[in-house]
């Protein structure tokens, strides 16, 4: 489970002063969930998921994820989630292979799973083609193949996606939406950010809609049409957003 209440982070600018990227952010994501994070660029999505997966502390307020705080129980957070981004880069002097295996290492699997491990995920992604290529050889799906491979190596039980399917095309874009369904429907709790209103409809269970580092609503996607008297999820973004 992922549970965030009031998440503040604060930076200093240099011209604003003072910049709460993320503003009292709350919410809670259950196994078997998808949680979706929906907003505008700069909305606060990366920095609240950045908190959420420990490379960012909170300036004020919890989170725990997997039964672990993210402030005083990092690592065991960090052994916990699998965080997917396609700002995340490859080393590409790496093969896939070796790529996926230097994620399992820093995860401290032993060398008999490790290899069972890569052996499963290589055969239900069809990387085996590719599994020796270097990485600055391969093409934007199969790079996006070997992030999802080093993200479930250590088969964590949360999901964190930070629009992981921006820049991609349709092909690469679909591989990525099923592996987040399958994730659900193992049982693990999915978060997800995006400011794609078809995604959200296709995948979220729940959604939060946040705008200027604050969650300005939330709930299923019949809760948001019932609430607003909207059918459309773009014109319910539009209006909570501008109110």
């Amino acid at each position: 489970m992922i549970e965030a209440q009031g998440l503040v982070k604060r930076f200093r600018d240099k011209t604003r002063g003072e910049v709460r990227a993320v503003d009292g952010v709350s919410f809670r994501c259950r196994p078997g969930e998808i949680f979706g994070l929906l907003g505008a660029n700069g909305a606060g999505k990366t920095t609240t998921l950045r908190i959420l997966a420990t490379i960012l502390t909170p300036s004020a307020g919890t989170a725990i994820v997997a039964g672990y705080d993210v402030t005083r129980q990092s690592q065991k957070v960090r052994s916990s989630v699998g965080f997917l981004s396609t700002a995340t880069a490859l080393y590409g002097r790496l093969s896939a292979r070796e790529m996926v295996e230097y994620f399992g290492r820093l995860h401290g699997l032993d060398e008999n799973t490790l290899r069972q491990r890569i052996d499963a995920i290589f055969e239900r992604l069809e990387m085996n083609d590719f599994r020796d290529r270097r990485c600055d050889n391969l093409s934007t799906g199969m790079k996006q193949k070997v992030s999802i491979a080093r993200t479930l190596v250590h088969d964590p039980s949360v999901m964190i996606f930070d629009e992981p399917t921006v820049g991609l095309d349709v092909m690469a874009a679909r591989t990525i939406i099923a592996f987040i369904r399958e994730c659900r429907d193992r049982g693990k709790t999915v978060i997800f950010s995006t400011h794609v209103m078809s995604e959200v409809e296709k995948l979220c269970d729940h959604i939060g809609i946040i705008h200027n580092g604050r969650l300005l609503a939330e709930g299923t996607l019949e809760d948001l049409r019932q609430r607003f008297s909207k059918q459309d999820l773009e014109d319910i973004f539009v209006e909570v957003v501008e109110k």
